[in-house]
């Protein structure tokens, strides 16, 4: 199946997207408003950016000086004008309300309709800080600073970021050393800072895509000694606008003192400008000051509070980018396995010389790659829809559903950016050894597939830091709650499943494995040790997400035995059967670590190395 087809199956045969248009919020949706969307974002994908996605790989971001010695980013006129088409589309406020220029879109439908983008080109379909910018801003921001400046950035007027890591200090924001500086408590758009420091790794941090771009920034509130605050009870979060703007989001005319330090060249997403800004440096003071303007979102101190608003969105968004280069990279190798002639098929008396070549997916290795490509990233997009139907859940379901979503997102989310940027790479690179020699080179696309991707393993928080999330502080949260209400739900499948004959097998693995998890939990924290716990988190996540996608895949083979599409239901068995032979008996060697707190990593010495 092509994506169209595959995600019009997540969505309508097992999603059941059409019955959230009996809720109040999507009343006025249906499935033609749903299918026009997903037509529209294919079109302006298929037209605006596919095309373009090698273009924008070659020729990357660049800087020219100006007059007044400050550097400007030039990117190709593809880029402009994919932005523009997005923008001109409304999916930049699909979930808002009405009332904010939105569509009232559910963010099942608004997912899988972005799907299209990040498989087009990911390289420029990178809009997904600026709505996560937005949606922090509507949750955590004064109202002045959701008129001001989250309109105009669902209008595709400005662009957002967001801005943590600092050069010396990288994922560890513990460490950041920004400092922001009191100004003024009463101006109108929130209390406003003077801040100094540096940034690292800002994605889209400087461009001239949109007339302004909005900034939000980590920094620390210097206590009355000056000092300031260590750890992460310190950390505070600011609005910093590249360019000023009034109460009516009108610019002043005055540059904020954010300066573009240079363009760090990364292997992949070359289309996305990567950043390193300065913050009050000097380069363009205001009001004769040094000092970038910043207005302060929430309450000081809890900065980090409400970054994990749009952190958590972007984790999730990462995991769809990983899953939409894996897809891209399976439809290519597919593809050039279709058409491909080389070597013949080894009969009971060898292989015969004299028989024509045939095509490359007729080789039974061939076939075991394509299969765990497609097990893989066909897998992952059902745990980030489900995903996406529980965000949905949590904003409209009555009380008691909100409060499931929630805690299921909470564990959840480190599967869903972690599980596709791991397996969803391993495809990529499955679709090179496919496409031999051919595979590395430029004259074919997976080789570019596999380098954007790459990116998708630190972006956001890397495996190391994902795994700690969930072993340390997801499982645990609530006493287990959220952790006992999956193994419910996927107990809940396995019961369904064991009525059946021909996935009554799977059923009863998926039972042994999940057991297998809540064992390795307990026994993980059976010292009450955090350092004997967590020395094999990382195994532990990969087990834990094996277990979530082939829960997922038996979820699918159920809607596949009920769905009228004959494709799907050809498509989908292979793939369960295929998840449940090769990858899920793979959790034992990771959960056997785990299990015993193996130290054999964590206790080795320097000198071992």
């Amino acid at each position: 199946m092509n994506l169209r087809s595959t995600l019009d199956f997540l969505l309508h045969d097992w999603l059941k997207a059409e019955a959230l248009t009996q809720r109040q919020r999507f009343a006025e949706h249906s499935r033609e408003t749903f299918d026009a969307v997903m037509d529209t974002c294919e079109r302006i994908a298929r037209d605006k950016y596919a095309p373009f996605n090698r273009l924008v790989d070659t020729e990357e971001p660049r800087t020219e000086q100006e007059p007044d010695g400050s550097l400007r980013v030039v990117l190709p006129k593809a880029t402009h004008e994919a932005r523009a088409a997005y923008a001109e589309s409304g999916m930049l406020a699909a979930a808002q309300d009405y009332e904010h220029g939105g569509m009232q879109l559910p963010y099942l439908v608004e997912a899988a309709a972005n799907a299209f983008f990040g498989k087009a080109s990911i390289s420029i379909g990178s809009n997904l800080l600026t709505v996560g910018n937005a949606n922090l801003l509507m949750a955590h921001g004064t109202p002045a600073q959701q008129q001001v400046f989250a309109a105009n950035e669902f209008s595709g007027r400005w662009a957002g970021t967001m801005c943590l890591s600092e050069p010396q200090a990288g994922s560890s924001l513990s460490d950041i050393a920004t400092r922001a500086v009191l100004e003024d408590a009463a101006d109108p758009l929130g209390p406003r800072y003077r801040l100094r420091g540096n940034k690292m790794w800002i994605s889209a941090g400087e461009h001239e895509l949109t007339e302004n771009i909005v900034h939000l920034v980590l920094a620390k509130i210097p206590g009355a000694d000056g000092k300031l605050v260590p750890g992460v009870k310190g950390i505070s979060l600011f609005i910093v606008p590249k360019k000023l703007v009034d109460t009516e989001g009108r610019l002043t005319g005055v540059r904020n003192d954010v300066a573009l330090a240079g363009l760090n060249h990364k292997l992949g997403w070359r289309g996305t400008t990567n950043t390193l800004l300065n913050f009050g440096e000097g380069r363009f003071p205001v009001d004769g000051q040094a000092g970038a303007v910043g207005y302060l979102v929430g309450e000081p101190g809890q900065g980090l509070r409400c970054m994990f608003h749009m952190m958590n969105e972007a984790r999730i968004a990462i995991g769809m980018a990983a899953t939409m280069l894996g897809l891209a990279g399976y439809e290519a190798s597919l593809d050039y396995a279709k058409t491909r002639t080389q070597g013949r098929p080894v009969g009971a008396s060898g292989k015969d010389a004299s028989q024509p070549p045939v095509r490359l997916i007729e080789h039974a290795d061939i076939k075991r790659m394509l299969m765990a490509q497609k097990a893989y990233c066909e897998g992952a997009l059902a745990l980030l829809m489900y995903c996406a139907r529980l965000v949905d859940e949590q904003h409209t379901g009555d009380a008691a559903q909100a409060d499931e979503a929630r805690l299921l997102l909470e564990v959840l989310t480190p599967v869903a950016k972690s599980w596709p940027s791991e397996n969803c790479l391993e495809a990529n690179s499955l679709a090179i050894q496919i496409h031999g020699g051919y595979g590395y080179t430029r004259d074919f696309p997976v080789e570019q597939y596999w380098r954007d991707n790459r990116l998708n393993m630190i972006h956001e928080g890397t495996h190391g830091i994902q795994a700690m999330d969930l072993l340390g502080r997801k499982v645990l949260m609530e006493g287990g709650r959220g952790l006992q209400l999956l193994a419910g739900r996927i107990n809940t499948t396995i019961e369904r499943a064991g009525h059946s004959a021909v996935l009554a097998g799977h059923a009863n693995a998926l039972a042994g494995a999940l057991a297998r998890v809540g064992a390795a939990t307990k026994a993980a924290w059976a010292s009450g040790n955090p350092t004997e716990a967590l020395a094999n988190a990382v195994p532990y996540m990969q087990a834990f997400g094996q277990v979530v996608i082939a829960w997922m895949w038996l979820e699918l083979s159920l809607a596949a035995d009920a769905s009228e599409n004959a494709a799907v239901r050809q498509g989908v068995a292979p793939a369960t059967n295929y998840f449940f032979h090769y990858e899920l008996p793979k959790i034992d060697a990771w959960l056997r670590v785990v299990e015993s707190r193996d130290m054999t990593c964590a206790a080795a010495p320097e000198e071992a190395f």
